[in-house]
């Protein structure tokens, strides 16, 4: 990764963990609250999400129109369209970790920076979900080959 990319991501993860922290998102009890439909619902994660996709969905094909990306020789996208059992299974997993612990993997790592101790239990267990994946499915490291930011 060249500097420019490299200062470039970390700008974008600066501002994400900053929305993460000012938003609240960063706290399970705002994440647990907001899937408590049936008790103290508190719907600032929709707000969350909506802006989120409002700025990907304005954003994206203004990014698509150009040959190449700023910082990067070209577009990684994903080339999977169809649904299957992995996808279905491992959306499962991921909607379960995200209920049961209030946290998803960018939040978790925001609030380990903060010290928080659930943060670390989460992202020890992400880490040992990320092994697992590895070792399981043989697909290399996190990041490599063939693997985007995401996925």
């Amino acid at each position: 990764m060249n500097g420019k990319r490299s200062a470039a991501a970390f700008a974008a993860g600066l501002l994400f963990a900053a929305g993460l922290i000012i938003s609240g998102m960063t706290q399970p009890a705002n994440v647990v609250g907001f899937l408590d439909f049936f008790g103290d619902w508190k719907p600032a994660l929709a707000f969350v999400m909506a802006g989120a996709v409002g700025v990907y969905a304005s954003l994206y094909p203004i990014v698509l129109k150009r040959r190449v990306p700023l910082f990067a020789p070209a577009f990684d996208l994903p080339d999977a369209t169809g649904v299957d059992a992995r996808l279905i299974v491992g959306s499962a997993a991921f909607g379960a970790g995200w209920g049961l612990g209030g946290f998803c993997p960018g939040p978790a790592l925001v609030a380990l920076g903060s010290g928080a101790a659930e943060a670390g239990v989460f992202a020890a267990a992400m880490g040992a979900g990320v092994l697992l994946h590895h070792l399981a499915f043989q697909s290399g490291a996190p990041g490599g080959e063939g693997h985007n930011a995401c996925g």
